[in-house]
Parts: C-alpha cells; sequence; structure tokens
C-alpha cells in the first residue's frame, strides 16, 4: 500500500493487512463498548473500555503502525514502537529477505516489519501463456532501490533511533485508566 507513486514525492509502504485488522479490531471493540453500554450502563462501560482499548492499542502497535516511508532523502522505518531514520548515503545495501532490510554504514541491519515483503510465488494454470506478473515486494523493491541509487548529495541525514512517544503516551494513558478502573471496581 503507498502514499503517493509520483517521482519525487514521498511514498508510504504498509502490510495490506494492517489497516484491515485494525477497521475490524476497531468495529469489534465499538461493539462491545455500545454493548456494554446498552446492557450494563455508562459507568460499567468506563470500567471495562481500558481493557478494550488495550487489546485496541496492541493490534494498532503490530499490525498498523509498522511502515516503510521513502522520499528522495532517505527512509524512515517505524517497526511498532521503534523509529529509524537515515539518510540515503548512509545505506550500504537494501535486500528483500522476508522482509526489506537496510544495511547500513554504521554496521547494523534495520528490518523493516511494515514494508514490502517476499510473497509466495502466484500459481499459474500450466496452460496459460500470459507473461508472469512480479511480486509486488519486488516490485517495491526495485522502486526504492531505484530511489535510493538517484539520490542526490543532501540525502546525508544522520542514522536517528527513537521511540514512538504518541504511542508510549496513549499506554500510559490507558494503563492510569485501568488501574483506576480497578481501583474504582475493587472499592
Amino acid at each position: 500500500m503507498s502514499a503517493d507513486s509520483r517521482p519525487g514525492a514521498a511514498r508510504t509502504f504498509r502490510a495490506v493487512s494492517g489497516p484491515v485488522s485494525l477497521v475490524l479490531c476497531s468495529l469489534l471493540a465499538l461493539f462491545l463498548l455500545g454493548d456494554a453500554v446498552l446492557r450494563a450502563g455508562w459507568g460499567q462501560m468506563l470500567l471495562l473500555a481500558p481493557w478494550v482499548l488495550l487489546g485496541l492499542w496492541v493490534v494498532y502497535e503490530i499490525a498498523f503502525v509498522s511502515t516503510v516511508r521513502i522520499d528522495d532523502d532517505g527512509a524512515v522505518v517505524q517497526n511498532m514502537l521503534r523509529r529509524t531514520s537515515f539518510g540515503w548515503n548512509r545505506v550500504r545495501d537494501i535486500d528483500l529477505r522476508w522482509q526489506l532490510v537496510f544495511s547500513l554504514d554504521d554496521g547494523s541491519d534495520v528490518t523493516c516489519y511494515g514494508g514490502p515483503a517476499k510473497a509466495r510465488p502466484v500459481r499459474r494454470p500450466t496452460g496459460d501463456d500470459a507473461e508472469a506478473k512480479a511480486p509486488s515486494g519486488l516490485r517495491e523493491l526495485s522502486e526504492i532501490r531505484d530511489r535510493w541509487q538517484a539520490a542526490s548529495g543532501k540525502a546525508d541525514a544522520p542514522v536517528r533511533r527513537d521511540w514512538d512517544s504518541r504511542a508510549l503516551i496513549a499506554l500510559a494513558a490507558i494503563v492510569v485508566w485501568a488501574v483506576a478502573a480497578v481501583l474504582v471496581a475493587g472499592g
């Protein structure tokens, strides 16, 4: 899945199953919380909500948030709670093992959980004379490699690793809410 395919525009790669999983789990969470309101009232729903939201937060972190974003200057790899950004001049090699892997000049490898991945080959009927299409992971890998090879001299940003502070703040709020719910329900 990508945001924009124009040359020079930033492009984001994400597993197709991520948004689908997040939407389905969000609908399930909404149903569960709505059912709690109808059966037990708003007060009980507020006591149950942090647990449902904690499950939704886990699905968000595991399935949706992992992405690879590329532009003319470099790449940003978001793997769950960890974000790594670097300029194209810091990249030694790009490979597609099971997932996309950037080998950086500091000797580290950044494996991308949410980017292009190797897929099983598509089975074609034996009598079909149509030309075989390259798997989407290989097409996306070639697009990323083309962007890397066409990088300009200003693509020399340092390797930066940091945490996803917004997700950690959301987790802290849910945990505080859950502790408050336990204290209210136990008292």
